[in-house]
């Protein structure tokens, strides 16, 4: 019981890591800007004005901002499947179609933050990552060990 109870502490905190990676404009950062997957919010005059991310390419950038938020619903649907598995089919089949979702969550964001970091700011001199994309690897490392136990518990109920 104290583990089920565990996962789903995992499993919510690693949704809410997801979203505010997600949303939050500190992909990458500067005093004088901010940047998340949507545009860029640079300071002038004590005011922040948004802008559009004009140097990205848009095919890495549409594929960044996809694969977020596909992990973000695979994470949420997972914690729903999870509830439903637990309570209605039997042991040797409970966790198979929550790990599967939570696998897929964990690719997602691996794509994501892979992309993210391999194609942009890679000649940028002024900026570093900032809370969001550190969120998003460690939403990473929690997605893949909640897949684990999840395969783990299946195993285990068999």
């Amino acid at each position: 019981m104290l583990a089920l109870i565990g996962i789903v502490v995992l499993h919510i905190t690693t949704i809410i890591m997801l979203l505010v990676a997600t949303i939050d404009n500190a992909w990458w950062v500067s005093e004088k800007f901010s940047t998340d997957l949507w545009g860029r919010w640079e300071i002038s005059n004590s005011v922040w004005h948004y802008t559009d991310l004009k140097n990205y390419p848009e095919e890495y950038l549409q594929t960044v901002q996809a694969t977020s938020i596909l992990a973000c619903i695979f994470a949420i649907l997972a914690l729903f499947v999870f509830f439903g598995q637990l309570f209605t089919l039997p042991n040797n089949h409970r966790f198979t179609f929550t790990g599967i979702l939570q696998a897929i969550s964990c690719l997602c964001i691996l794509i994501a933050v892979s992309i993210y970091t391999a194609e942009f700011h890679i000649t940028d001199t002024e900026g570093k990552y900032g809370h969001s994309h550190v969120l998003a690897w460690i939403s990473f490392v929690c997605t893949f060990i909640l897949t684990l136990f999840y395969v783990l518990l299946r195993k285990k109920s068999k």
